[in-house]
């Protein structure tokens, strides 16, 4: 055993040199050393470029898998799921054009989804059957048209200034509160219930309903002149509506409504219109109202009037002019949908 023992021990000591490291030997000793440890590094550096390069094939292909999926989704299948949504929102991907103006995805999207959870949950309807289908395609359509106006008119407010402020939008949202007589965190619960908007994307909503009202207004001269008109009747005294109203549409192919007297309760709410009538004297006209509806020029005259009620009649001048030069706009073939959605008639949509 003492034998086996001095073995091994003699077995374990390192070898000896192979000569002595002088100044002349040093450079060789050392490259050596070097040579030795390359072995090891070079594989080492060669599996890193190809890791690196296999991370860049993977990561472009998985973008373009993606960039494909999603085309795929938003226009061929028309996909209008909540994660969509989210995404059209984060990725401002277009769904048409007017007059060179993009339409983005989310906004259809937004007043798609809105009118389709009020068809579901409120008035019950089945979306899996032909008359579901066909009531899905009618509002469809109906987005569609309401977002290409709504991006018609952030076009013509960038060219002529048109902004809606904060005050604007508080101001209206007040007054919507107001003549339903709730609180706001009511309001915005009973919005969500029905439209399934959030109070931040029923802001953005209104905010783009008022920005088409003032453009509007803004751009209808026939309106403008038409209540210009009116205004300067009601000056020099002339006081029966009905007797303007027929005048002007003998001019302008029936352009103005006339409304006969009808008794309505002092604070009815017709956007402001018995409110206004309240303030008048008997017979008198009011000047230019827009009401909370915003369709127009309204001019209210009172007829008569007791303690809790009030007849009026009224004139109103329609804003046609921005849906006229929409309209040629697609005629005109300066209108793209960049998704096929079918025309479905009210009619059609009833049947």
């Amino acid at each position: 055993m003492k034998k086996l023992a001095s073995k091994l021990r003699r077995n374990k000591q390192p070898e000896a040199p192979q000569g002595r490291i002088t100044t002349d030997t040093l450079a060789e000793h050392r490259e050596k050393v070097l040579a030795g440890g390359r072995k090891f590094k070079y594989p080492m550096q060669y599996a890193r470029h190809r890791l690196v390069i296999n991370t860049i094939i993977i990561s472009v292909v998985s973008l373009l898998v993606l960039v494909g999926l999603s085309w795929y989704l938003l226009y061929p299948a028309q996909n209008t799921s909540e994660f969509m949504y989210r995404l059209t929102r984060v990725i401002p991907v277009p769904v048409a054009s007017v007059d060179g103006q993009q339409v983005r995805y989310s906004d259809y999207l937004m007043k798609y989804r809105s009118a389709e959870h009020y068809l579901v949950e409120k008035e019950q309807i089945d979306i899996s059957t032909d008359d579901g289908k066909r009531r899905l395609e009618f509002i469809k359509r109906e987005a569609m048209n309401d977002a290409i106006a709504d991006a018609y008119a952030i076009k013509l407010a960038e060219e002529k200034g048109i902004t809606v402020t904060d005050g604007d939008l508080e101001t209206y949202l007040k007054a919507q509160r107001e003549e339903s007589d709730v609180t706001e965190t009511v309001y915005n619960t009973v919005i969500e219930d029905y439209y399934g908007w959030s109070p931040e994307e029923y802001r953005e909503a209104m905010r783009s309903k008022l920005l088409r009202q003032k453009v509007s207004y803004a751009t209808d001269t026939t309106a403008t002149k038409l209540s210009g008109d009116i205004e300067a009747q009601v000056k020099a005294g002339t006081t029966d509506l009905k007797l303007i109203a027929d005048a002007l549409n003998a001019q302008t192919a029936n352009s103005v409504s006339f409304w006969p007297a009808t008794w309505v309760p002092k604070d009815n709410r017709d956007g402001g219109l018995a409110e206004t009538a309240a303030k008048l004297q008997k017979g008198q006209v009011s000047t230019a109202i827009k009401t909370t509806a915003n369709d127009g020029y309204y001019y209210v005259k009172l007829v008569d009037s007791n303690d809790t009620q009030l007849q009026y009649e009224y004139l109103h001048i329609p804003l046609a002019q921005f849906d006229a030069t929409l309209a040629k706009l697609k005629k005109d073939g300066k209108q793209s949908e960049y998704i096929t959605i079918e025309e479905v008639s009210t009619q059609q949509q009833q049947q």
